[in-house]
């Protein structure tokens, strides 16, 4: 089992989903049957991480922790951290500093969706590197809007470029880092950019200058969807729908994944599934448990 340590980070004010946001976290607004924060949270469980830090707004606290709890219901643990004010993603490690004890961790932005098949095998080889940063890149259509890896002749990342005007390549850096015990340190040492942030680009330049920093490609056959607009949470939904709906399978359980983990047991499975009543998502969970 990993010793790896989960962060969600679940911040900021979600400005760019007003008025849908004024008085709701956007992690808990609904991705199709589900809340958004259910989705990341299943990237870390499938990495078979269970002692996880969600980091939210002071004023949003108390909604996550009546939403998802203690954690125990899916044989997690939950530890809860106030984020005072979004300033930047990388203040996320100094805020988990305690939490993480030393040790390496994966954090996910509260607002991103993964699918594909082979998921879990890409996640473990991450997981299985001690040392270091991993992060993940997605060729994208727009990379102008994200931070982009710049590769040299041998493939390797020699640079991350945040929003360039002109794009280095079209690999995105999604928001899933997996990175050792010395992040906290690092981003301890970084100094605040011109917009007043800890810029996760920073840290993984730091860990870049040191040799230390893995980028994994991410193909054809899978999906990476960021919920910050509107546009984007409606076509999130939608995706969600359409693989539910055709094929009979549901993106971001954590039902499921504790079940499939073991960490659940059928009775668990089966009373979460008859506190749903008639819902699809309820009626999903029941079918899991049919011989």
């Amino acid at each position: 089992m990993t010793t790896r340590k989960g962060i969600v980070l679940a911040g900021g004010t979600g400005t760019r989903l007003y008025p849908i946001t004024l008085g709701l976290s956007k992690q808990l607004l609904p991705v199709y049957d589900k809340p958004m924060i259910y989705y990341p949270l299943s990237v870390l469980m499938l990495t078979g991480i269970r002692d996880i830090a969600l980091i939210t707004t002071p004023q949003d606290q108390a909604q996550f922790q009546a939403m998802l709890g203690d954690g125990t219901q899916w044989g997690l643990s939950f530890t809860y951290i106030v984020q005072p004010a979004p300033e930047g993603l990388a203040q996320a490690y100094v805020l988990a500093r305690d939490f993480l004890a030393g040790g390496p961790s994966a954090m996910v932005l509260g607002d991103n969706i993964f699918f594909g098949h082979g998921l879990p095998e890409i996640l473990a080889e991450a997981d299985a590197r001690p040392t270091g940063a991993t992060v993940f890149g997605y060729h994208v259509a727009d990379p102008e809007r994200y931070g982009v890896v710049a590769f040299d002749a041998d493939g390797r990342a020699r640079a991350i470029v945040e929003k360039p005007a002109v794009p280095p390549s079209s690999y995105a850096v999604t928001g899933l880092y997996f990175l050792d015990g010395s992040a906290p340190d690092r981003a301890a040492g970084i100094r605040p950019s011109a917009r007043g942030e800890l810029e996760i680009a920073t840290l993984l330049e730091m860990y870049l200058a040191d040799g230390l920093l893995e980028v994994q490609r991410i193909g054809r056959g899978y999906a990476w969807l960021d919920t910050g607009t509107h546009g984007s949470l409606l076509d999130a939904g939608n995706f969600v729908r359409t693989l539910a709906e055709r094929q009979g399978m549901q993106i971001g359980s954590p039902d499921e994944i504790a079940f499939q983990q073991g960490w659940i047991d059928a009775d668990a499975l089966r009373a979460r599934a008859e506190a749903f009543g008639k819902t699809g998502y309820g009626g999903y969970l029941m079918s899991l448990l049919a011989p």
